[in-house]
């Protein structure tokens, strides 16, 4: 689930093809027993010229309670590639909003 979460950050934050090149790091800090709620939360935390890395947040609760805890934590590292699977340069963010 968590590399899902990392690929759909990834490609929202580029709009490009992107491929998972690595999970550098996953912590768990907290059990996740069965019957819990799961929150996962993706955040891109740096791009470079064709790849970006995108740490995911794993959150559990139970049901019928308002405590959530953070249970699992991970950094995932992609690149972007073209129609020929070849990297492939990010746009920097502001192009994509119009802002020079």
């Amino acid at each position: 689930m968590m590399d899902e979460v990392a690929f759909i950050t990834a490609t929202r934050f580029s709009r490009l093809k992107m491929v998972t090149v690595s999970s550098d790091k996953v912590d768990f800090t907290h059990p996740i027993p069965g019957g819990t709620l799961v929150e996962l939360i993706g955040n891109v935390v740096r791009v470079g010229r064709t790849s970006l890395q995108v740490r995911v947040e794993l959150y559990v609760e139970q049901m019928y309670s308002e405590e959530r805890l953070l249970a699992v934590t991970g950094s995932f590292t992609f690149v972007a590639v073209d129609e020929h699977r070849r990297p492939t340069p990010i746009r920097p963010v502001a192009d994509e909003v119009g802002v020079a």
